[in-house]
């Protein structure tokens, strides 16, 4: 029983830090990644997994061509490769 409750902690928390990383996206994607952030983005919600999480990395690794580049790098930079790859997986097709 002891096993039992620790792992559905665990598991509680993981499924929260993992809707967390999508938290700040919200504010300029929307909730579900419907929006056109600051009217220059692409709608994450039209893109693929595998393209959200490339995207996401090359803004990390400052080797994106997207016009947002700049401000997308500082709001990416403390992700996890772990938190890119939840944001894909709730977002994206």
């Amino acid at each position: 029983m002891k096993k039992v409750i620790i792992f559905l902690a665990v598991f509680g928390l993981s499924s929260v830090l993992m809707a967390d990383a999508y938290t700040k996206c919200a504010v300029c994607h929307g909730a579900n990644g419907e929006k056109v952030a600051l009217n220059k983005s692409k709608i994450m919600s039209d893109l693929s997994k595998a393209e959200i999480s490339k995207m996401l990395k090359e803004y990390k690794v400052n080797t994106s061509e997207e016009p947002m580049k700049k401000l997308m790098a500082a709001q990416v930079k403390d992700l996890t490769d772990a938190d890119i790859e939840a944001i894909a997986n709730r977002i994206g097709k």
